[in-house]
């Protein structure tokens, strides 16, 4: 069956979301973990200094300007991570539902070069975190508070992180068991959310995360 960016969708929807094994393979995995990464949006844990660092304005962060980049710069590998599961069939269908409004990106740059960024399904009031890259310290930190931020203004629900690692637990990403997580979406999915938020509505959130 071939997958398209519809069936991705419906994936979505029921819990589900594709990986390639290999960043040259070329068969799509369907996942369905049984604890499954959740960073509850009202208890976002900003750390002091990344709080500096996003008040201070080291990088200029934008949305949606420059999907594409943001996705190849995922793709690609780095130092650490040699291979990555974004092959060329996720390009593709990741591609066609940012075209369609249903995928988004976060950029980070700094003397107008993409250093960090992340990118992300949105559906009903649920955003479903896909992966993040960074060339500069802090930058896909900065991308994730400003994503947080964009969620919380917007009055999204849910944020899916898939899986749980060292580096996102720092900010409250908890795992919860897979039936938990299947209620959550189903009541994500059909609340209604804005991705399009003022600036003043997302500064007044990180405020007020700094305040937790």
């Amino acid at each position: 069956m071939e997958v398209t960016p519809e069936l991705v969708l419906r994936a979505y929807r029921a819990g589900l979301f594709p990986m390639a094994e290999t960043r040259r393979g070329h068969r799509l995995y369907w996942l369905d973990p049984e604890r499954r990464g959740v960073l509850p949006l009202d208890r976002f844990h900003l750390p002091r200094r990344l709080l500096r660092t996003v008040r201070a304005g080291l990088y200029t962060v934008s949305s949606d300007q420059d999907f594409a980049g943001v996705l190849t710069a995922c793709a690609a590998s780095a130092p650490g991570r040699e291979d990555t599961w974004i092959n060329a069939d996720i390009e593709r269908l990741f591609g066609a539902l940012h075209r369609s409004g249903y995928a988004h990106s976060i950029e980070c740059r700094t003397g107008g070069i993409l250093v960090g960024g992340l990118y992300g399904v949105s559906l009903g009031a649920a955003f479903f975190g896909e992966s993040m890259f960074s060339t500069a310290r802090d930058a896909s930190k900065v991308a994730l508070v400003h994503l947080v931020a964009r969620l919380r203004a917007g009055g999204y629900k849910l944020l899916d992180t898939q899986f749980t690692t060292t580096h996102l637990e720092q900010f409250g990403t908890e795992e919860v068991p897979r039936d938990e997580y299947k209620r959550k979406l189903a009541v994500a999915v059909e609340a209604r959310a804005s991705w399009d938020v003022p600036e003043g509505a997302m500064t007044a959130e990180i405020e007020a995360m700094a305040q937790r």
